[in-house]
C-alpha cells in the first residue's frame, strides 16, 4: 500500500533526525515506528482483555486463596521480620 502524509515541519524534522541517527531512509524509520505503535496497541488490548477476563471471574474462592497465598508469600519472602500484612491489621489497613 502506498501512503501519502501531510506532516508538520516539526515532525518531519523530527523524522528526518531519527533517519539520520539510524543511518536508515526516511521512509523506513516512519515504517518502523508505525509498527511498532501498532504491535504496542495490539499488546495493551491484549493486556486488557486478560486482565477483563479475570475481572470477569467468578470463582471467589480460587480469588480468596490466591489473595491470601500472595499476601503469605509476600511476607514470607522479606529481610525484614516486620510483615507487610499483620494479622492484627487485618480489616484496618488492608
Amino acid at each position: 500500500m502506498t501512503l501519502t502524509l501531510n506532516l508538520s515541519p516539526e515532525l518531519e524534522q523530527y523524522l528526518l533526525q531519527e533517519a539520520n541517527q539510524q543511518g536508515l531512509s526516511v521512509e523506513a524509520v516512519a515504517l518502523q515506528l508505525l509498527v511498532s505503535s501498532l504491535l504496542l496497541k495490539q499488546k495493551q488490548t491484549e493486556a486488557v482483555n486478560l486482565l477483563q477476563s479475570w475481572i470477569d471471574d467468578e470463582d471467589d474462592q480460587e480469588q480468596q486463596e490466591t489473595g491470601l497465598y500472595l499476601i503469605h508469600a509476600l511476607d514470607d519472602d522479606r529481610l525484614s521480620e516486620r510483615k507487610l500484612f499483620p494479622s492484627e491489621l487485618k480489616g484496618i489497613t488492608w
